[in-house]
């Protein structure tokens, strides 16, 4: 089982942001798609979860289209954290956290158990009573990866599910980038799809078994981080000259700008 975007196409305003797209995001792996900015990776992600119609082709979801998914269905198997989440209200961390386990009829005992363990996951515990609207910019980061977590915290029999994160280390510090990396990796130990937009492409080495990379609309190149980190392809994407080494405990690819 996978996600699967089939030759997607996306034309707005009179302009390409997609063309031709073709790549799937396994269960039990994780996916990170790179690039300039306005290259299309943020296009695509809107696409992969349903916020935006692809003009063209489709993307499949455990072998059935997004429309053939009831609402309810779909939000058990697929959890979003975009960009920028918008939220004015002055819930606590445990009610937005625990806006993640409305798909679920687990009951108010076993739904507040989560919430208090995904946020411990992402180290903000110490959040849970206090307002959304009265924390920092990393703070709310952090509580809206606990909400997602919460929306996928337990398997779905019969079915894989999928994570899908667009730049959620933007607004963390080291240690919280190293801690995202680290819940990703085990989300994927344990069979969760998982495809997130990285800026930093050491990040993304680091963390991803498939490396896609954006440019213009259209993939310019998809594999393993240590098959397609090239220098060549650094300079022709990212117009920026690079070497490329190893880092010396994790033997990923290091890729440094003169």
């Amino acid at each position: 089982m996978s996600m699967c975007a089939e030759n997607i196409s996306l034309h707005r305003s009179g302009f390409d942001l997609l063309r031709h797209v073709s790549m799937t995001v396994e269960a039990g792996k994780v996916t990170a798609i790179v690039g300039p900015n306005g290259a299309g990776k943020s296009s695509l992600l809107r696409v992969l979860t349903g916020e935006m119609q692809a003009s063209k082709g489709r993307v499949l979801l455990n072998g059935r289209t997004l429309s053939q998914w009831p609402i309810i269905e779909r939000a058990q198997l697929l959890a979003v954290l975009p960009q920028h989440t918008t939220l004015n209200f002055p819930f606590t961390a445990n009610e937005v956290v625990g806006l993640g386990r409305i798909p679920h009829q687990t009951g108010s005992a076993t739904d507040a158990e989560i919430v208090a363990q995904a946020l411990k996951l992402v180290d903000a515990q110490y959040l849970q009573k206090r307002f959304y609207t009265q924390m920092s910019g990393g703070e709310k980061q952090r509580v809206q990866l606990a909400r997602v977590l919460a929306q996928i915290w337990q398997p779905c029999p019969g079915e894989e599910q999928f994570l899908v994160l667009d730049e959620p280390t933007s607004a963390f510090d080291l240690a919280h980038q190293k801690l995202t990396l680290d819940i990703v990796r085990q989300l994927a130990a344990r069979g969760v799809g998982v495809v997130m937009v990285l800026h930093d492409l050491n990040l993304a080495a680091r963390c991803a078994d498939n490396l896609v990379v954006f440019d213009g609309g259209l993939i310019a190149a998809q594999g393993s981080p240590e098959e397609i980190l090239t220098e060549q392809l650094i300079q022709q994407v990212f117009g920026v000259k690079a070497i490329i080494d190893r880092h010396p405990t994790t033997h990923k690819p290091l890729v440094i700008t003169e």
